[in-house]
């Protein structure tokens, strides 16, 4: 029987048939996709280079770590996959600043996380319209895996753990 698959303006729930050792699931049948994500002047970085996972675009940001060298990563969309790909040589725990490609702005700051590792949230909207409510919270600290998607003012990735489809 296939998995259900519901596509909620910018966020695919679907199950994903290849299996990868970074691929983390939400639950048995339950995988976030995200195939848009809104830098702070409105461009999509979802799609901005040719990368694909698992035939789904990348999500592609500027990265300038403190001692000044900067390039593209290319995120994987798929929540909880841990694969990027491009400027990638980056000693863990770094901070970085998040950066659209397209613009060279800084991505909009949401907080601070509450793990006790000083990282601060950064924001990917999920629409157009650049709304903090809608958006996929990124960290600035290189391989802190803490992201979130909340949408419509809900965690949604904490949602998808706890349910099912």
């Amino acid at each position: 029987m296939p998995k259900e698959h519901v596509d909620t303006r910018n966020l695919q729930v679907h199950g994903i048939p290849e299996q990868h050792d970074s691929l983390q699931p939400t639950s048995d049948n339950v995988t976030l996709v995200v195939t848009q994500a809104f830098g702070p002047g409105g461009d999509n970085l979802a799609g901005y280079s040719d990368v694909k996972f698992n035939g789904y675009p990348a999500v592609t940001l500027l990265l300038r770590t403190p001692d000044g060298r900067e390039g593209l990563v290319h995120l994987s969309p798929i929540h909880g996959d841990k694969r990027k790909t491009g400027f990638t040589d980056i000693a863990p725990g770094t901070r970085c600043e998040l950066l659209c490609p397209v613009t060279k702005r800084p991505l909009d700051k949401l907080g601070p996380v509450d793990d006790g590792s000083g990282a601060t949230y950064y924001a990917l909207y999920l629409t157009p319209k650049l709304s903090k409510g809608h958006a996929v919270a990124v960290t600035d600290l290189w391989d802190h895996f803490h992201s979130r998607i909340v949408d419509d003012e809900a965690v949604i990735s904490y949602w998808a753990q706890t349910h099912a489809l």
